[in-house]
């Protein structure tokens, strides 16, 4: 990627209702008329999400923008699934625009699990091996006309300096609530550090909503909307976001990552975090001190590694 691709103004979402995807269903699906629907406890921000009965979702984009990803879901997610080690949502049927509703949207098999968290997890050095395995299986996977970055997943894959006005607005604000210029200073290491132009295949939102636990093991991996080939860099975040430090080394040496790609990776988990301290700044709930514990993490990594 020679030129930084230029992000454009922020989804214009819409509601979705129960009664709607009752509709949908009914018009496009007749032969599931007749089953129970009820959002899902946890929606995403991309699509929301509804129980279909007791083992499918019905999953329909919020915004234009989102909707670009699903035909490609539908194209490769049957492919990718059986090539790699934990389950992937794979799709059961892809419904159109139609009952009030402007975009296409999709049914899924349900997958169990419970969203990862710190104190879900049973072994966090064996959760982020096996994260890391899977990372590791989906590079691995044949590129050839896969879904290069762009508008479909807001340029994951694609170089981090795609966010660097967002990165830049965030440290303006945070000036003096944070160390600024080591912020900077780590954004820099990221910006610089080249990619060897080996396009892989990368998920594009490995966090803590979209990795599914059972009895505290990594089982599923979720919401493939940001996927793509390009640089994976943008999948090694969760080193920070979520794994414990002896975790994140674990992680590291199961994919491996080369420096450049780590720094690149430590890049993205510091876009991510900065942008939430600005929206949090001054606010000392759980999502605040979360980000503020993150951006620690990310701190102490960078320095340690000298």
């Amino acid at each position: 990627m020679n030129s930084t691709p230029r992000l454009g103004p922020p989804p214009q979402r819409l509601t979705v209702d129960t009664e709607l995807v009752r509709r949908l269903v009914a018009e496009q699906f007749p032969h599931w008329a007749g089953l129970p629907i009820r959002p899902v406890s946890r929606s995403g921000w991309d699509n929301h999400t509804f129980h279909l009965g007791d083992t499918m979702s019905a999953r329909l984009p919020s915004a234009a923008e989102y909707a670009l990803a699903v035909e490609k879901e539908h194209r490769w997610l049957p492919s990718l699934a059986p090539r790699l080690p934990v389950a992937i949502p794979v799709p059961l049927a892809q419904g159109r625009p139609g009952a009030d509703y402007p975009y296409p949207w999709s049914i899924y098999h349900w997958l169990d699990g419970e969203p990862a968290s710190a104190g879900r997890i049973a072994d966090p050095v064996r959760f982020a091996v096996a994260l890391a395995g899977f990372l590791a299986a989906l590079q691995d996977i044949d590129t050839a006309d896969g879904p290069r970055p762009g508008a479909h997943n807001w340029y994951r894959g694609a170089t981090v300096r795609t966010y660097d006005g967002q990165t830049q607005r965030a440290l303006a604000k945070l000036d003096g609530e944070i160390d600024v210029g080591l912020a900077r200073e780590i954004w820099k290491t990221a910006l610089d550090a080249p990619w060897d132009g080996v396009e892989r295949w990368f998920h594009g939102d490995v966090a803590e909503g979209n990795l599914l636990l059972e009895d505290g093991e990594l089982a599923a991996v979720i919401d493939f909307g940001t996927c793509g080939v390009g640089d994976p860099a943008c999948d090694l975040a969760i080193a920070w976001t979520l794994l414990t430090a002896d975790g994140r080394r674990a992680f590291r040496e199961r994919l491996p990552a080369d420096e450049a790609t780590w720094a690149r990776g430590r890049g993205w988990a510091l876009w991510k975090t900065l942008v939430t301290c600005a929206q949090t700044s001054g606010r000392t709930d759980q999502d605040a001190l979360n980000a503020r514990r993150i951006l620690g993490e990310i701190f102490s990594e960078y320095s340690a590694a000298g």
